[in-house]
Protein backbone atom coordinates (compact mmCIF):
# COMPACT_ATOMS: atom_id res chain seq x y z
CA UNK A 1 0.00 0.00 0.00
CA UNK A 2 1.38 3.29 -0.68
CA UNK A 3 0.04 6.31 1.56
CA UNK A 4 1.33 10.06 2.17
CA UNK A 5 3.68 10.64 5.10
CA UNK A 6 2.27 11.95 7.97
CA UNK A 7 4.20 13.83 10.51
CA UNK A 8 3.85 10.98 12.96
CA UNK A 9 6.30 9.13 10.15
CA UNK A 10 9.18 11.09 10.36
CA UNK A 11 11.18 9.11 12.64
CA UNK A 12 10.82 6.40 9.99
CA UNK A 13 11.71 8.34 6.97
CA UNK A 14 14.73 9.34 9.04
CA UNK A 15 15.92 4.91 9.33
CA UNK A 16 14.63 4.98 5.59
CA UNK A 17 17.27 8.18 4.98
CA UNK A 18 19.91 6.19 6.90
CA UNK A 19 19.15 3.05 5.53
CA UNK A 20 19.17 4.76 1.80
CA UNK A 21 22.79 6.50 2.59
CA UNK A 22 24.27 3.14 3.93
CA UNK A 23 23.11 1.24 0.48
CA UNK A 24 24.92 4.19 -1.38
CA UNK A 25 28.05 3.95 0.69
CA UNK A 26 27.17 7.99 1.54
CA UNK A 27 26.61 7.55 5.25
CA UNK A 28 29.54 9.53 6.25
CA UNK A 29 27.58 12.58 4.12
CA UNK A 30 24.33 12.25 6.36
CA UNK A 31 23.46 15.38 8.63
CA UNK A 32 19.75 15.03 8.88
CA UNK A 33 18.34 16.38 12.33
CA UNK A 34 14.77 14.60 12.54
CA UNK A 35 12.97 18.09 14.06
CA UNK A 36 14.47 19.78 10.96
CA UNK A 37 13.24 17.05 8.61
CA UNK A 38 10.04 17.21 10.27
CA UNK A 39 9.68 20.68 9.80
CA UNK A 40 11.19 20.69 6.56
CA UNK A 41 8.39 18.13 5.50
CA UNK A 42 4.93 18.88 7.51
CA UNK A 43 5.93 22.50 8.64
CA UNK A 44 4.01 25.58 7.86
CA UNK A 45 6.13 26.11 4.19
CA UNK A 46 6.63 22.09 3.39
CA UNK A 47 10.07 21.89 1.04
CA UNK A 48 9.25 18.00 -0.07
CA UNK A 49 6.58 15.50 0.59
CA UNK A 50 6.76 11.88 1.25
CA UNK A 51 4.90 9.00 -0.03
CA UNK A 52 5.60 5.69 2.11
CA UNK A 53 5.43 2.10 0.71
CA UNK A 54 3.80 -0.21 3.52
CA UNK A 55 3.89 -3.98 3.75
CA UNK A 56 1.59 -5.63 6.23
CA UNK A 57 0.86 -2.24 8.39
CA UNK A 58 4.84 -1.77 8.34
CA UNK A 59 7.10 1.22 6.16
CA UNK A 60 9.09 -0.54 3.86
CA UNK A 61 10.12 1.80 1.40
CA UNK A 62 9.47 5.70 0.90
CA UNK A 63 9.55 8.62 -2.36
CA UNK A 64 11.13 12.14 -1.08
CA UNK A 65 10.10 14.39 -3.79
CA UNK A 66 9.36 18.11 -4.49
CA UNK A 67 8.31 20.59 -7.36
CA UNK A 68 10.95 22.07 -9.87
CA UNK A 69 9.71 23.96 -13.23
CA UNK A 70 10.86 23.33 -16.56
CA UNK A 71 11.05 27.01 -19.02
CA UNK A 72 11.42 24.62 -21.96
CA UNK A 73 8.25 22.65 -21.19
CA UNK A 74 6.67 25.74 -19.70
CA UNK A 75 5.10 23.12 -17.25
CA UNK A 76 6.24 21.96 -13.67
CA UNK A 77 8.04 18.91 -13.30
CA UNK A 78 8.24 16.75 -9.99
CA UNK A 79 12.12 15.96 -9.38
CA UNK A 80 12.40 12.62 -7.20
CA UNK A 81 15.04 13.28 -4.36
CA UNK A 82 15.07 9.86 -2.70
CA UNK A 83 13.78 6.55 -3.68
CA UNK A 84 14.44 3.59 -1.29
CA UNK A 85 12.85 0.57 -0.38
CA UNK A 86 14.25 -1.42 1.88
CA UNK A 87 16.46 -4.31 0.61
CA UNK A 88 14.65 -7.55 2.15
CA UNK A 89 11.51 -6.13 0.68
CA UNK A 90 13.09 -5.93 -2.83
CA UNK A 91 11.86 -7.15 -6.07
CA UNK A 92 8.00 -7.20 -4.32
CA UNK A 93 6.63 -4.29 -6.52
CA UNK A 94 6.94 -1.17 -3.39
CA UNK A 95 9.84 1.01 -5.64
CA UNK A 96 7.27 0.43 -8.91
CA UNK A 97 4.58 1.35 -6.59
CA UNK A 98 5.96 4.55 -5.50
CA UNK A 99 7.08 5.60 -8.82
CA UNK A 100 3.43 4.85 -10.16
CA UNK A 101 1.66 6.65 -7.51
CA UNK A 102 4.19 9.89 -7.89
CA UNK A 103 3.26 9.66 -11.71
CA UNK A 104 -0.07 9.53 -10.81
CA UNK A 105 0.16 12.82 -8.69
CA UNK A 106 2.20 14.34 -11.46
CA UNK A 107 -0.18 14.19 -14.05
CA UNK A 108 -2.95 15.08 -11.94
CA UNK A 109 -1.49 18.39 -10.48
CA UNK A 110 -0.29 18.88 -14.40
CA UNK A 111 3.05 18.20 -14.15
CA UNK A 112 4.99 17.72 -17.85
CA UNK A 113 7.63 15.24 -16.01
CA UNK A 114 9.27 13.57 -13.29
CA UNK A 115 13.47 13.62 -13.14
CA UNK A 116 15.87 12.07 -10.79
CA UNK A 117 19.70 11.31 -10.21
CA UNK A 118 21.06 7.75 -9.96
CA UNK A 119 24.21 6.71 -8.78
CA UNK A 120 26.10 5.40 -12.38
CA UNK A 121 27.95 2.09 -10.12
CA UNK A 122 23.84 1.39 -9.62
CA UNK A 123 22.83 -1.18 -12.37
CA UNK A 124 19.62 -2.64 -10.72
CA UNK A 125 18.44 0.72 -10.13
CA UNK A 126 19.27 1.75 -13.59
CA UNK A 127 17.85 -1.33 -15.55
CA UNK A 128 14.73 -1.03 -13.32
CA UNK A 129 14.20 2.47 -14.67
CA UNK A 130 14.73 1.77 -18.16
CA UNK A 131 12.00 -0.64 -17.40
CA UNK A 132 9.37 1.66 -16.91
CA UNK A 133 10.15 3.71 -19.42
CA UNK A 134 13.10 6.24 -18.25
CA UNK A 135 15.76 7.73 -20.17
CA UNK A 136 19.08 8.61 -19.37
CA UNK A 137 19.84 12.32 -20.13
CA UNK A 138 23.64 11.38 -20.89
CA UNK A 139 24.17 14.83 -22.23
CA UNK A 140 23.75 16.71 -18.65
CA UNK A 141 25.61 16.68 -16.03
CA UNK A 142 24.92 17.26 -12.41
CA UNK A 143 26.58 20.44 -10.56
CA UNK A 144 26.06 20.98 -6.65
CA UNK A 145 27.00 23.97 -4.71
CA UNK A 146 27.20 23.45 -0.62
CA UNK A 147 29.64 24.64 2.39
CA UNK A 148 31.86 26.70 1.81
CA UNK A 149 31.57 27.38 -1.78
CA UNK A 150 27.49 27.99 -1.33
CA UNK A 151 28.61 30.32 1.48
CA UNK A 152 31.27 31.89 -0.67
CA UNK A 153 29.46 32.34 -3.46
CA UNK A 154 26.60 34.25 -1.16
CA UNK A 155 28.97 36.76 0.01
CA UNK A 156 30.17 37.93 -3.92
CA UNK A 157 29.21 40.99 -5.71
CA UNK A 158 27.32 43.97 -4.15
CA UNK A 159 23.75 43.69 -5.76
CA UNK A 160 21.97 45.76 -3.82
CA UNK A 161 18.30 44.22 -4.55
CA UNK A 162 15.57 44.87 -2.46
CA UNK A 163 14.94 41.94 0.31
CA UNK A 164 11.45 40.00 -1.16
CA UNK A 165 9.73 36.92 -0.14
CA UNK A 166 8.68 33.97 -2.02
CA UNK A 167 6.30 35.47 -3.54
CA UNK A 168 7.76 38.75 -5.08
CA UNK A 169 6.63 41.06 -1.99
CA UNK A 170 9.09 43.39 -1.02
CA UNK A 171 10.00 43.63 2.74
CA UNK A 172 11.79 47.16 2.97
CA UNK A 173 14.73 48.07 1.11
Amino acid sequence: MIRPAMPEDTKTIARLIQALAEYEKLSHEVRLDESRLREHLFGPRPFAEVLLAEEKGEVVGFALFFHNYSTFVGRPGIYLEDLFAEPAHRGQGHGKALLVELARLAVERGCGRIEWAVLNWNEPAIQFYRSLGAVSMDTWQTYRLSGDALTALSKKGNYALPQQDFHGTSKGG
